[in-house]
């Protein structure tokens, strides 16, 4: 078979949507396909299944509904139904009050909107702003972290009292929004200004923020469902309500991600979302034994693959099977933008270890308007296009396996069709694996491992207090703890602490760590 006759045999499009992939790079055997159907047929029933409402994470006996939020009449229930269209028009009216004015700060109108988040919660809205915020309504800035420098860099940028503050946690306890939305509350009572009247929540009803944002009378709030999980949250009110606020049309955005559903829920060769579970699959040899490495030719797409990131590593990344098997499943994904790539690590990629298989995604309209030529006949946008497909056939001619995804234009219809793509073909592939797409075990054992860190902190602290002023060892501290004695974690806590006016001095007698005593000083 010719190299043609491959393309043509691999070549999937939508004229009437603008998308174009290319799986030939992808080498599949004659019978890979056939080898797969059965469980091809099984993982359209499970999303069948998923649509209709079943309770498929079942770990937490919970549905799972971010399909129904870019199209309310497939939701399970008239009541659900309702709800989401409520919000959606909840939404736009809101954002149409902010830019009006008619919502404001105390020097009216706002300018800024600090959105304040955690995973899914953070990735969602700055994709949705770096991929789509072209002059925008409100200027966007994100704090993600519990770090506290990385908190005062941000803040540092803002007037407070021309900002709106979107605070986002499902719960409302979870650490890092929830000591960012402190530390910004504590920046607003320092400058006299109401936080209250300038903050808005997206959190679950009757949730401790929830509860909070009620009991001081923000300004609003938003819902997030227990059927939605942060990494398919973006079409919810966590992506929604930022991008209405910075002016980005969410309906398009809604749209997009709504037509790909419909062209993927449909039982065919030609379904995308299938043939890239497939690929995966196919490439990974069903166990992760190939990393994803994905490289957009668009500035605008410049944060996709760490967005993909967390929906592919979160989803599939699992130590047991629905079974209960140690499966210890996953794909690594890691990217950067293209013709960046050209001077970084395509390197490896074409000449070091083949233990990847790339995702090349371009845009073939390079910008609006006509562009100038960088010299006879060529533009800036025909040096990326060559940059693209040229990276392409280097890493075919080296036996790298490659997909291409081609979009006609980019726009906020364009990031839906991508991100609903992506979230249909985890789905796929969570059932070729047998795990919980939906769940989270590993995020959730690091929390309570951060609990138990910040407990024997407690105890530390506790200990040097009841010995003011009397300089303690690590051995003699760890004898005092008892049972919770780790003399590793109580040097790192006894280390970040004595470094931050904590009340701690460490007094160095050498520099072996054995010679390190501290002392309560507060």
């Amino acid at each position: 078979m010719s190299s043609w006759e491959i393309f043509l045999k691999n070549y999937i499009n939508s004229e009437y949507l603008g998308i174009f992939f290319d799986f030939s790079g992808m080498k599949f055997g004659e019978e890979f396909f056939a080898s797969m159907a059965e469980k091809v047929k099984k993982a359209y029933g499970d999303m069948s299944a998923l649509e209709f409402g079943a309770a498929v994470n079942v770990d937490e006996n919970r549905q799972v509904g971010h399909y129904w939020l870019r199209n309310p009449s497939i939701a399970p229930t008239p009541e659900l139904q309702g709800i989401i269209q409520n919000t959606i028009s909840d939404i736009s009216n809101f954002a149409q009050d902010v830019h009006s004015g008619s919502v404001g700060g105390p020097r009216g109108a706002f300018k800024n909107l600090l959105c304040i988040g955690i995973g899914g919660s953070a990735l969602g809205p700055q994709l949705i702003s770096s991929s789509l915020g072209d002059n925008p309504k409100m200027k966007p800035y994100f704090i993600d972290n519990t770090d506290p420098d990385g908190i005062d860099r941000t803040l540092a940028n803002i007037e407070l009292e021309d900002t709106l503050v979107i605070v986002t946690s499902k719960s409302g306890s979870t650490p890092e929004p929830r000591n960012a939305m402190l530390e910004v509350m504590n920046r607003f009572k320092n400058a006299r200004i109401s936080f209250q009247k300038q903050a808005v929540a997206i959190t679950s009803q009757g949730s401790k923020l929830h509860s909070q944002a009620i009991g001081e009378g923000w300004i609003k709030t938003f819902p997030m469902f227990d059927w939605i999980g942060g990494r398919t949250s973006i079409t919810s009110s966590v992506g929604l309500l930022p991008g209405a606020l910075i002016g980005v049309n969410v309906g398009e955005f809604l749209s997009g991600a709504r037509e790909m559903d419909s062209w993927t829920r449909m039982r065919s060769e030609s379904n995308p979302a299938m043939r890239l579970a497939l690929a995966w699959y196919h490439a990974a040899e069903g166990c992760g034994k190939k990393d994803m490495v994905v490289i957009p030719y668009k500035d605008r797409l410049a944060d996709f693959p760490k967005y993909l990131q967390q929906l592919i590593m979160e989803s599939l990344g699992k130590e047991k099977s629905l079974g209960g098997e140690i499966v210890n499943q996953g794909i690594s994904v890691y990217g950067n933008k293209g013709s960046t790539d050209q001077h970084s690590y395509v390197q490896q990629l074409r000449d070091g270890v083949n233990n990847f298989f790339a995702t090349i995604i371009e845009v073939l309209q390079c910008r609006d308007g006509k562009s100038v030529e960088m010299e006879d006949g060529v533009t800036a946008g025909d040096y990326l296009h060559g940059f693209s497909v040229g990276t392409e056939q280097a890493l075919a001619a080296n036996d790298r396996q490659t997909l291409v995804i081609s979009l006609r234009r980019f726009n906020a219809f364009a990031l839906g069709m991508l991100i609903a793509l992506y979230e249909r073909a985890v789905g796929f592939y969570a059932s070729f694996i047998g795990v919980n797409a939906y769940h989270q075990p590993g995020v959730e054992a690091g929390k309570r491992a951060a609990a138990n860190v910040l407990n024997v902190q407690k105890s530390v602290v506790e200990i040097l207090k009841k010995n003011k002023n009397k300089p303690l060892r690590l051995d003699e501290i760890g004898t005092k703890l008892g049972n919770q004695s780790d003399k590793k974690l109580v040097f790192k806590i006894l280390e970040q602490m004595s470094h931050n006016n904590r009340s701690i001095e460490r007094l160095a007698g050498s520099d072996a760590i054995e010679g390190i005593t501290y002392k309560f000083i507060g």
